[in-house]
């Protein structure tokens, strides 16, 4: 019979992008963890780099929730056991409440978890209530509260909570006269950010919510799914060498344990740092990130570059994410305009854009069935190579990103999650029968 962990979950959701979802998230979550709780956050569809953002905040690792590419027991599994170790769960939406096939509201209405909305107060006062009941009314959802952002004083504060009527006024936190630092996919690294610390310190600091509100949350109750098939050991006595570095850092986590549940031993290493491919390596996966940022870096570690020619040579299974294939290109041209030579391993270029190139959840056709992920990016690659498949866009179900095979690598600007199809990820890193 399955158990139940109660547990008390909020899922920070908002009417768009912009109205300071992240910023409250990782407010709340440091405020809670500073005073006892124990905070696990989890973060809604595909996303890279705020999950380590929240997770420095909080202090405990951040998976992804996405009914389409994880799937409702994954998500419901990766629930339970959160509910399991922690007295608080944050789930961090996407876009807007209602935005996306499936939604956040999907999420959220899927396992009973109540919505705090966030709203940008700066330039409204009394339309807050309007909002807020919009957003509860149209789906409906379960809406515990309301988290005003960009307030402006305490008598601000008092005509928001009044327009809100039955739904309470959860906090409140000020204009930021310092916010998270972005760039063109998102926030900052918190790593590159050397007083991260001190700022989410201060962000928490800020937030001020209603403490009577909070201990009238109501705790949910997540029922533990049946124990998922056991992976079978594809991978078992293969070496996966993965890059790990500031220009190679869009990694789910999940895909890490997925390749270890294959039986593959990881080993990682730093293009950046000129760092060679591992000897013995069986594979080589080579992630997303930010080569556009290390352009020149890259071209002059002449270890890694010819290490990862010596290994192509030889037939050594690589997969290519998105910025790992743009360092696997012929040439880079970064955000200056300046051109930089690559690895080589993919005839053509790659040039960044004034504008998103690709976004959205994508799926790619295997032999083993549908892989699971999405995409994300600001680049294109001009190349002379037929693609030997696309993926699949959800929901429309038209023709996605291209995905290359030139001898023993595969590459494209789709981000897989592994753990959607352990088969078809074993195949990636094996050997093609010669």
């Amino acid at each position: 019979m399955a158990t139940k962990a109660p547990v008390k979950a909020l899922l920070v959701a908002a009417v768009a992008s912009g109205q300071g979802k992240t910023t409250v998230t990782a407010a709340l979550a440091r405020k809670l963890v500073r005073s006892g709780k124990r905070v696990r956050v989890f973060k809604c569809g595909p996303d890279f780099i705020d999950p380590m953002l929240l997770e420095r905040a909080s202090g405990a690792p951040v998976r992804t929730l996405d009914l389409w590419m994880v799937g409702p027991e994954q998500c419901r599994g990766q629930l339970a056991h959160a509910a399991a170790e922690a007295d608080v769960i944050l789930i961090e939406g996407v876009m807007g409440l209602y935005d996306g096939t499936p939604s956040s509201a999907d999420l959220a209405r899927e396992f009973g978890v109540p919505v705090m909305a966030v709203i940008d107060a700066s330039s409204m006062a009394q339309t807050a209530g309007a909002l807020v009941h919009g957003l509860r009314d149209y789906g409906p959802v379960d809406m515990a509260g309301v988290i005003a952002n960009r307030v402006a004083s305490d008598n601000h504060a008092k005509m928001v909570a009044a327009s809100l009527r039955d739904i309470p006024l959860f906090g409140t936190m000020p204009r930021q006269t310092r916010s998270l630092p972005e760039r063109h996919l998102g926030l900052v690294l918190p790593g590159e950010v050397n007083d991260i610390d001190q700022l989410l310190d201060a962000l928490a600091d800020q937030l001020v919510f209603d403490e009577a509100a909070w201990d009238q949350l109501r705790a949910i109750d997540i029922a533990t799914p049946p124990a998922a098939p056991e992976t079978m050991p594809a991978l078992a006595g293969k070496t996966i060498a993965i890059a790990r570095d500031p220009a190679f850092m869009f990694l789910y986590p999940a895909n890490l344990d997925t390749l270890r549940a294959l039986g593959a031993t990881l080993t990682f290493f730093s293009p950046l740092a000129d760092e060679a491919v591992p000897d013995g390596a069986d594979a080589v996966y080579l992630p997303g990130g930010y080569p556009e940022l290390h352009a020149e870096a890259l071209s002059r570690a002449h270890a890694w570059r010819s290490s990862i020619r010596a290994v192509h040579a030889a037939g050594t299974p690589i997969v290519a994410e998105c910025g790992g294939m743009m360092a696997l290109a012929d040439t880079l041209a970064d955000q200056s305009g300046a051109t930089w030579p690559m690895a080589g391993l993919l005839t053509g270029t790659v040039a960044m854009q004034p504008r998103l190139a690709g976004l959205g959840p994508q799926g790619l056709p295997t032999e083993q069935g549908i892989l699971r992920g999405h995409t994300f990016h600001y680049s294109k690659l001009a190349t002379t190579l037929q693609p030997a498949a696309h993926t699949i866009k959800h929901p429309s179900a038209i023709p996605g990103e291209a995905w290359y095979r030139a001898g023993s690598l595969t590459a494209s600007y789709f981000h897989a999650y592994f753990p959607s199809n352990p088969a078809a990820t074993a195949a990636l890193f094996l050997r093609s029968p010669v």
